[in-house]
C-alpha cells in the first residue's frame, strides 16, 4: 500500500481541503464517533443544528467523547447542551470551539491546557464537510455548492456510501486525466477532451458517444480541493449531477462516497421524478464501480508510464500536489498551473456548450 510520500506529493501526509466526514442525515441518531486523517474525532449536531467536529478525546483522563453510548448523560439525551457536548466519563463540558467551559464539580476558572482541536464543518447538499489543514489554518475557500439544489423540483440525492479502499486517494484523482480509460472502462470513448486548471479548481470537459444509452453524452466535471467531485452530465433529455468525494482515513487508506441529483418534472418531485432519479443514480453507480473495482485489484501507480496521447496525468498530480505543500507555496503552484490544457492530438470540447450556458451553474465556490 503506496503512501503520501512514495508518490512524493509534498511534505504533508495529508493535504489540505473540504472533506466529507458522514451524511447529514446520519447525525439524526446522534453524535458519532468518526476517523479520518489518521486521528479519532468527535462529530455531533448541536442543538441550533449545526454540526461540530471536535478531537476526539477529552483532555482530563483521555474519554472519547461520542463513542460512548452506554453512559447514563448519553441516554438520557444531557449530553448535548446547545452546541457543547459533555464527556460522558466526568461531564466536562467543551464548546464547539474546543475550549472547556464548564467543570460541574469544579467553581474555578476552566484549564486552558484542557482544549482540545475544533475543525471547521458545513453542512451541504445532505453532507457533513470538514475542513483539514495539518497546520490548523482556517479554509481558504468554501465548499462547492450547486445552486439547483434549491429548486423546488430537485429530487435530493441520498450518499451510496461505498466504504474503505486500501489505495491512495491520488489514484482516484488521476480519473480527472485519464482520458483513455473511459472507452474500455465505461464503453464511452471520448471524442473531445480538455482539463483547465483554475486555483483551487481542476475541470474536465469530455464527451462522446455512451453505447449504454444510445446517445451522446457531454460532461463537465471538477474537483474542488482534492476530496469532492461533482460532474454536470447531459445525455439525451437528462441533466443530472453527480458526487464522488474520497476523505483520506489513513495514509494510503481512502474511504469513498457517490450520489446523483436531478431535477423532477413537478415541484415537489412526484413518485415517478424520486423513481428517476434513484435509477439515474444506480446507473451512475454501476459506471463508477468499474473504476472502484478495478481500483481495488491493481499495484500502486508510483509513476504513469506517461505516453504523450493519455491524458496529463503528471499535470493532475502536481496539482494534488499542491494541497500537500504550505498554504503560501501550494497557492504559488497553482497560480503557474492555470489555464486549459490539452492532450496530444486530441480534439478540445466545442465552444458552444459553454456559449449556450451549459456550464452557467457550476464552480459557485470559486467565487
Amino acid at each position: 500500500m503506496a503512501k503520501a510520500a512514495d508518490y512524493g506529493l509534498g511534505p504533508e501526509t495529508f493535504p489540505r481541503g473540504w472533506f466529507i466526514v458522514a451524511e447529514s442525515s446520519e447525525l439524526d441518531a446522534g453524535p458519532m464517533a468518526v476517523r479520518y486523517f489518521g486521528r479519532d474525532l468527535a462529530l455531533y449536531r448541536g442543538q441550533s443544528g449545526r454540526p461540530v467536529l471536535l478531537d476526539a478525546y477529552c483532555a482530563h483522563m483521555g474519554t472519547h467523547l461520542t463513542a460512548s453510548k452506554s453512559a447514563v448523560i448519553v441516554r438520557s439525551g444531557a449530553q448535548i447542551e446547545g452546541d457543547s457536548i459533555r464527556c460522558p466519563y466526568h461531564a466536562w463540558r467543551y464548546g464547539p470551539d474546543g475550549h472547556v467551559d464548564d467543570i460541574p464539580y469544579h467553581d474555578g476558572p476552566c484549564p486552558k491546557s484542557a482544549s482540545i482541536r475544533s475543525y471547521p464543518v458545513r453542512d451541504v447538499m445532505g453532507c457533513v464537510m470538514m475542513w483539514f489543514d495539518p497546520a490548523g489554518g482556517e479554509p481558504e475557500f468554501e465548499p462547492p455548492f450547486i445552486a439547483a439544489w434549491n429548486d423546488p423540483k430537485a429530487v435530493h440525492w441520498k450518499l451510496d456510501h461505498l466504504g474503505m479502499i486500501d489505495i491512495h486517494n491520488i489514484e482516484i484523482l488521476d480519473n480527472m486525466a485519464d482520458v483513455r480509460h473511459l472507452g474500455p472502462t465505461h464503453g464511452a470513448p471520448c471524442e473531445y477532451f480538455e482539463n483547465e486548471f483554475r486555483d483551487h479548481l481542476v475541470i474536465q470537459r469530455q464527451g462522446g458517444f455512451i453505447g449504454f444509452y444510445n446517445t451522446h453524452l457531454h460532461t463537465a466535471t471538477w474537483y474542488t480541493g482534492p476530496g469532492l467531485l461533482l460532474s454536470k452530465q447531459a445525455f439525451a433529455d437528462t441533466v443530472m449531477f453527480e458526487l464522488i468525494a474520497n476523505t483520506p482515513v489513513e495514509d494510503g487508506v481512502t474511504k469513498a462516497w457517490h450520489a446523483v441529483f436531478m431535477m423532477g418534472k413537478n415541484a415537489p418531485p412526484s413518485a415517478e421524478d424520486i423513481a428517476a432519479q434513484q435509477a439515474a443514480q444506480a446507473g451512475a453507480l454501476e459506471a463508477f464501480g468499474t473504476d472502484f473495482e478495478i481500483w481495488k485489484n491493481k499495484r500502486s501507480a508510483i509513476k504513469v508510464m506517461q505516453l504523450k496521447t493519455d491524458g496529463p496525468f503528471n499535470s493532475v498530480r502536481k496539482w494534488v500536489g499542491s494541497f500537500y505543500q504550505p498554504r503560501d507555496q501550494g497557492q504559488a503552484l497553482r497560480e503557474q498551473m492555470n489555464g486549459v490544457q490539452a492532450v496530444h492530438n486530441f480534439p478540445q470540447p466545442p465552444r458552444s456548450y459553454q456559449e449556450q450556458g451549459f456550464e452557467s451553474d457550476m464552480f459557485g465556490s470559486l467565487s
